[in-house]
């Protein structure tokens, strides 16, 4: 095989740019509802695992590989609590450990038995496991907004992208594209207002906050303000996979869309999409329209993550030249680097704030 044919093979370029494996950090791995009375298979940056309702109905989250003979838990049942492993009947609890070896005399318990075990909290209606196993997390997973706010409404979608947790994170909060790649559903390719965009950076988020922008043209616009009304506009990462968009339109129209990420594999992200809103027109008359619209604009965005992560394949490596108008995808990937490397700053950090103009 030539080096030009291997630089089109599929795989994780040696050197990229963009891909990151973050420790000690909670993802979503399923929704609640997705996990019954059977295992569940799940990968979490390339690692497989297997998830399970322990005792009581508490979720619980093994590696997903039986240490007798390398079958997959996941093929196995859930008895008493325990997950048994379908090939031999290996029985394991919530915390991995081995309770129960068919037809063997004396205590199953040995250490070597045992399979690798990952915190679990259940909240907000989905299953957090940390990434980290074997350990005692010191942090609690992200807190959905607005979910039991008066007067607002939720939807939620599980959502594939075909791209790392940076591209996916960045183009979810990036704003020019949305005139080209969303032509006439947010905004034109004609620039015509200037605005002002005002970044702060912490240890653990950054915001860009969008100041002077009018009111969004196309559709979505005239459903989110009927009659026009001031525009605040922000976006936001927080560490270590949440991406937040934020309208405000007067008094009466608030949209926040919230999208914690988990990084399946170096190229493959799921996205749970929360979206919560207020409007001034029946929210029973927006629900029907919202999720098409919505599920259309992701379809966009994946088709185009697609093709930009084919094109990494295809040169074996990654090109990022950025100016001042990828306003986030920097800081977003120099927040993640410092977990990956385990240099996250103190949260007490001063915030960092800048300023600079954009035309839209």
């Amino acid at each position: 095989m030539s080096p030009r044919d291997e630089a089109r093979t599929p795989g994780a370029p040696a050197g990229n740019i963009s891909v990151v494996h973050l420790p000690n950090s909670w993802f979503i791995l399923c929704a609640s509802r997705e996990l019954g009375r059977k295992p569940l298979a799940r990968t979490l940056q390339g690692t497989p695992l297997v998830l399970f309702r322990g005792e009581g109905g508490k979720p619980a989250a093994l590696l997903d590989r039986c240490p007798h003979r390398n079958v997959p838990l996941s093929l196995g049942k859930v008895v008493s609590g325990q997950l048994q492993c379908g090939y031999h009947g290996w029985t394991f609890d919530a915390a991995g450990e081995c309770r129960a070896i068919p037809g063997l005399f004396g205590d199953t318990r040995a250490k070597a038995r045992c399979a690798a075990s990952y915190a679990v909290r259940e909240q907000d209606g989905f299953v957090w496991v940390y990434s980290t196993p074997g350990v005692e997390p010191t942090t609690e997973p992200y807190r959905f907004p607005l979910l039991d706010a008066q007067g607002y409404s939720t939807v939620r979608r599980i959502l594939k992208a075909p791209g790392s947790l940076h591209s996916t994170l960045e183009n979810t909060l990036d704003v020019p594209h949305t005139a080209f790649l969303h032509g006439g559903l947010f905004r034109t390719a004609e620039k015509t207002n200037e605005i002002e965009v005002v970044v702060r950076r912490s240890s653990t988020q950054v915001e860009a906050e969008y100041i002077g922008e009018s009111q969004p043209k196309g559709l979505v616009g005239r459903v989110l303000a009927p009659s026009g009304a001031v525009l605040q506009h922000f976006d936001r990462f927080l560490l270590p996979s949440i991406a937040q968009v934020e309208y405000r339109i007067g008094d009466d129209s608030h949209l926040m869309v919230t999208s914690a990420m988990t990084p399946v594999s170096d190229w493959e992200t799921l996205v749970y999409a929360v979206v919560t809103f207020r409007l001034p027109i029946p929210h029973w008359l927006v629900k029907p329209f919202l999720t098409p619209v919505a599920l259309h604009i992701f379809s966009q965005d994946a088709r185009i993550l697609k093709r930009q992560t084919d094109t990494i394949h295809r040169f074996g490596t990654e090109m990022y030249v950025s100016t001042e108008l990828d306003v986030l995808g920097p800081a977003i990937l120099r927040l993640l680097r410092s977990v990956e490397r385990e240099k996250v700053k103190p949260a007490d950090e001063p915030v960092q704030e800048t300023r600079l103009k954009m035309l839209v």
